[in-house]
C-alpha cells in the first residue's frame, strides 16, 4: 500500500519496532484497569485487530465498544482502509469515531486521533496487529502500544502476508529483549486480575 511505503518516515530502530507489550487477543485486555491507570483513550486498528480481515464487526466486538463507554473511555478506530469499510464497521460498533486511510505508520492519523478523543500521548493507548504499520506509527506518535496476535493470518492480502514473514524475524528479536528489556509495559488482562 502507499500508505507504507510512501509516507515519509523516520529510520527504523528496535525501539520503534517492538511493542510495549504483545499479547494474545484484544478481548483479553482488562481496560477498566487502563482506566483506573489514567488512560481514557483507545486507539483500535480494525483488520484483524478486532474481527478478521474484512470481516463485519461481530457481537464480541459490539460488546466491547459498549463495555469501553460504560467504562469511560473515548474510542476511534485508525485505519489505512477507505471509509466505507472503516464507516460500516463503526456504525455496527457504535461507541466510536473512526479514521480512515490514515498513513499508517505515518504518526498524523494518531496525532489526529488524540485530537479528536482530547487525549495526549499520556493517555492513550493504542491496539493492533501489525509491527510495520501499527505498532510502529504507534511508537513513533509517542504512544503506548499493545500488538494483539491477528484474529486470522495468512487470510489477507498479499502484502500484509509478505510483511507478515519480516514481522516474524522482528518479533524473535523482539523475544529476546523482552526478556531482558527495562521498557516493557505489561497490559493488564483479564486472565490476569487476582494475581
Amino acid at each position: 500500500m502507499c500508505s507504507f511505503y510512501c509516507a515519509k518516515i523516520e529510520p527504523m530502530s528496535k525501539r520503534n519496532l517492538y511493542p510495549n507489550d504483545y499479547i494474545k487477543s484484544t478481548y483479553d485486555i482488562d481496560f477498566a484497569k487502563l482506566y483506573e491507570e489514567g488512560y481514557r483513550g483507545v486507539i483500535f486498528d480494525v483488520d484483524n485487530t478486532l474481527v478478521p480481515h474484512n470481516a463485519p464487526a461481530d457481537d464480541r466486538a459490539k460488546a466491547l465498544f459498549e463495555e469501553l463507554h460504560e467504562i469511560g473511555f473515548q474510542a476511534l478506530l485508525l485505519s489505512n482502509n477507505k471509509e466505507p469499510r472503516v464507516k460500516t464497521f463503526k456504525e455496527a460498533v457504535e461507541y466510536c469515531t473512526y479514521i480512515y486511510k490514515a498513513g499508517k505508520p505515518g504518526t498524523a492519523g494518531y496525532k489526529k486521533a488524540m485530537e479528536q478523543m482530547g487525549t495526549d500521548v499520556t493517555s492513550t493507548i493504542f491496539v493492533g496487529d501489525q509491527i510495520l504499520t501499527d505498532v510502529w506509527g504507534a511508537n513513533r506518535a509517542g504512544i503506548r502500544s499493545v500488538m494483539v496476535q491477528p484474529v486470522k493470518k495468512w487470510h489477507e492480502e498479499i502484502q500484509i502476508i509478505f510483511k507478515r514473514f519480516l514481522e516474524a524475524i522482528i518479533l524473535l528479536g523482539y523475544k529476546i529483549y523482552k526478556l531482558y528489556g527495562t521498557d516493557i509495559n505489561k497490559v493488564p488482562t483479564k486472565s490476569s486480575k487476582g494475581e
